[in-house]
């Protein structure tokens, strides 16, 4: 049965995720592992390092940058420990998304219209996770400033797993499991890597299946057919 061709992000995901994105991630969790084995207590930096890295290959110096000005200006703001303040700067952040100056100029900076969408879809998701650090920021008192450094929000913000779509994890839970010392086993971590592989595996033909099965996107992308329909149709 043909795919659904509507589903723009699908497809966009998909062709992303096979050229590029999930290859990173592999070697996301070659230095992860890599780094547990021999310098376990700068695992953090490690990460943050290869999740700069990988920022850089995909979004090009210049998109590096956009994200790390966000990531600045954010901890800058949270200085005044103020949570309206904090959610001022992550609104006014985002606007300048949709600014024509501002957009003309970032299509410039890549030869393909989908590179463009990767760094708009990125910075968006990036701009949750700056929000989450300032907002925790604001909320703790003097004696935590110390574990909400300007070094651990770039661990967060460039933690690669989470990077183009999420899912959104507050700091302090981020902050929790990259501190927690594991004493490594073989079994376990490989026990985890599959029962991860399976589940995604599992989510992805499901997905796959609704697309070929349901085209939910080609339905409402044309009118005539829902104006046809009951509301308990619809419904």
């Amino acid at each position: 049965m043909p795919q659904d061709p509507m589903d723009f992000e699908w497809s966009y995901w998909i062709e992303w995720g096979r050229e590029r994105i999930l290859w990173l991630l592999a070697g996301h969790l070659l230095v992860s592992q890599v780094s547990r084995l021999l310098v376990e207590k700068y695992k953090p930096w490690c990460l943050m390092v290869y999740g700069m890295a990988a920022c850089w290959l995909l979004l090009g110096i210049k998109g590096f940058a956009v994200i790390l000005l966000h990531a600045t200006i954010s901890f800058a703001v949270a200085q005044f420990q103020l949570s309206l303040l904090t959610w001022l700067c992550s609104l006014i952040l985002l606007s300048t998304l949709r600014i024509p100056a501002v957009e003309e100029a970032k299509r410039k900076w890549y030869d393909t219209e989908n590179e463009y969408y990767l760094l708009l879809f990125t910075v968006s998701v990036r701009c949750l996770f700056c929000t989450s650090f300032s907002l925790e920021y604001c909320w703790h008192g003097p004696a935590q400033k110390s574990s909400h450094s300007f070094l651990w929000m770039l661990a967060y913000v460039f933690y690669y797993p989470t990077f183009h779509n999420g899912p959104l994890m507050n700091f302090d839970e981020f902050s929790k499991q990259m501190r927690r010392q594991e004493a490594f086993s073989l079994k376990t971590n490989l026990g985890i890597l599959i029962v991860g592989i399976i589940r995604i595996f599992f989510w992805w033909c499901l997905a796959e299946l609704m697309i070929h099965l349901m085209y939910i996107h080609a339905l409402y992308s044309s009118a005539p057919p829902l104006e046809a329909a009951s509301y308990w149709a619809l419904g």
